[in-house]
Formats: C-alpha cells, structure tokens, sequence
C-alpha cells in the first residue's frame, strides 16, 4: 500500500483494518461537525483538514492514531492533553481507547478561530 499515492481521506482510511477504520472515521465526522466549512485533501500523505490554511491533520498507526493539531492546539490544550503521549504539534491517541471527542471538537474550533483570525489580519 506505501507504494500507491493516496488521493483521498477514503482511500486512505479504506487501507486500514476495519476497527481502525470505523475510529478514523468517527475522528473524521468529529472534525467535520466542529469545522463545517473545512475541506478536506490529503497533505503530506495524511488526511487534512483546511480553513484558511492548514488546519489539523489525523493518521493512524500500528497503536495509536495521530492527530495533529499544530503547535498551537497542544499548547492551548496541553492540560487535558497530559493524559497522553505529545510531541510539538502532535497528540496520540492510542488505539483500544475511545478517542475524546469532545477534546477533539474544543481542539478542532480553536484551530479554526485561529486560522480565521491569522486570515483576517492578513485582509482576507
């Protein structure tokens, strides 16, 4: 699968097993009900989401999925976050958990307000 380019978010979750396929899925919807007007496009291989900009990206790995939020979201976050393995933009959730969705949502609206912000100040 490493050697085929993806092209989508539905072909990237589709090269998964299902249970890992149902939770990037759920994190999908998540992401789509907290930022409505966000497209989706596949960007440094992964899934992103953009609003102005980049404005978060998600995979799944052997254990745990990623989401990536940029640094600003873990830093906003980085209490409730604590419960989890960070890196400077990242967050992993580990796979056999639920994903905390509402987290997420909170992560996903602060990133848009940021974007639309960062947007608006460059006038447009």
């Amino acid at each position: 699968m490493h050697d085929i380019k993806i092209s989508n978010i539905d072909a990237f979750i589709s090269g998964f097993p299902p249970e890992t396929q149902e939770i990037l899925e759920q994190l999908r919807a998540t992401i789509k009900d907290a930022a409505p007007d966000a497209e989706e496009k596949i960007s440094y291989g992964i899934p992103t989401f953009t609003l102005k900009g980049n404005l978060v990206h998600f995979a799944a790995y052997k254990h745990h999925i990623g989401f990536y939020p940029g640094a600003s979201g873990i830093e906003a976050f980085k209490n409730e976050l604590a419960p989890y393995k960070l890196s400077k933009g990242t967050v992993q959730f580990p796979l056999g958990q639920p994903l905390p969705l509402d987290l997420i949502t909170q992560m996903v609206q602060f990133r848009v307000k940021e974007n639309l912000k960062k947007a608006e100040s460059k006038g447009g």
